[in-house]
C-alpha cells in the first residue's frame, strides 16, 4: 500500500454508496501508488463496479472522497478524468462507428487534433492489436473485439490512471496473454486498478490484491501474502473463505 498522499497516485477515502436502505459501498478506504497494480476482487454483488463507477466521477457518492492525482472525482472532476483512462463494464462505444471513427472521436473530445491525434490513435491500435478491423463498424465485432476497441480508447491519452473493470472478458488465451503483457509493460510508470473474476489473472499481473465483500473491504495483501492464508495455498480457497465469511462488521485483514 502507498505509504503517502504525496506517493499516491489514487486516494479513496470513507467511500460509501447507498440506494434507498442497501448499502452497496460501505466505508472503503485504500491508495494506489505508481507501479503498483492492484487486483480488485470481490463475488458478483459486492460492490466493486459501483466503487469503480464513483472512482471515474461516474457516480456520486453518498459519503467518502475519491482522488487522482490529488483531483477530487466530484469537485474538481474535468482534471481527474483528464488524467484517467476508465474501461467500464460492457463496451463504451458508438456501434454503428467504424473503429477508427470512434477512436478519432474518443481523441477529438479529449482535445487532439492533426498530426498528434492521428499518431494517438494509431499508438493506441497497435498496443490494441486492432489494425485488422479498424475500419469495420463496432456493432459487427466479436465481443473481444469490443473489448479491445474499449480498452483502446482508455489508452489513447496515455493516462498516468487506469481503471480496468474486467478488461479481458471475452478475450481467448492468446488475447488474454498480449493484454496481460500491456498492463505489466505499462505498469511502471502508471497506477492500475483491475477488477476481474479471473483469480489466475490477478496472480499474473498485480502486484496487490483487495478482496470485497457485502460492500466492505475484507482483505489488503500481495497475491503470495493471500494465498498463504490458506493450507492450499491456492487463491481461489483464499477467495471463497474470505466472501463467504464476510458479513457487516467485519473489519480490513491487512496482511
Amino acid at each position: 500500500m502507498a505509504s503517502g498522499t504525496e506517493a499516491a497516485f489514487i486516494e479513496i477515502e470513507g467511500l460509501t454508496k447507498r440506494f434507498g436502505s442497501f448499502t452497496a459501498v460501505d466505508h472503503v478506504s485504500f491508495t494506489v501508488a505508481k507501479g503498483e497494480v492492484l487486483g480488485f476482487l470481490g463475488p458478483n454483488g459486492a460492490g466493486k463496479s459501483t466503487t469503480m463507477r464513483m472512482l471515474a466521477g461516474f457516480m456520486a457518492p453518498t459519503a467518502g472522497t475519491a482522488r487522482i492525482r490529488g483531483h477530487d472525482v466530484q469537485d474538481d472532476s474535468l482534471a481527474a478524468r483528464r488524467v484517467l483512462g476508465f474501461l467500464p463494464e460492457g463496451a463504451p462505444t458508438y456501434p454503428e462507428m467504424t473503429v477508427l471513427g470512434f477512436l478519432r472521436f474518443v481523441g477529438e473530445v479529449r482535445g487532439f487534433a492533426g498530426g498528434e491525434l492521428a499518431d494517438r490513435v494509431e499508438h493506441a491500435i497497435g498496443l490494441t492489436t486492432l489494425a485488422g478491423v479498424r475500419l469495420q463498424p463496432v456493432e459487427t465485432l466479436s465481443k473481444g473485439f469490443k473489448r479491445r476497441v474499449g480498452l483502446a480508447q482508455a489508452l489513447l491519452h496515455d493516462p498516468p490512471v487506469l481503471v480496468l473493470d474486467e478488461p479481458t472478458d471475452g478475450l481467448d488465451p492468446n488475447q488474454k496473454h498480449e493484454v496481460r503483457t500491456l498492463i505489466a509493460r505499462m505498469a511502471p510508470e502508471k497506477a492500475i486498478v483491475i477488477s476481474t473474476h479471473i483469480l489466475e489473472e490477478v496472480e499474473a499481473v498485480c502486484t496487490r490484491a483487495i478482496v470485497i465483500a457485502a460492500g466492505r473491504l475484507v482483505a489488503d495483501a500481495t497475491p503470495a501474502e493471500l494465498t498463504r492464508r490458506h493450507p492450499s495455498g491456492k487463491l481461489d480457497d483464499v477467495f471463497r473463505e474470505l466472501t463467504r465469511s464476510a458479513a457487516p462488521g467485519t473489519e480490513a485483514q491487512a496482511a
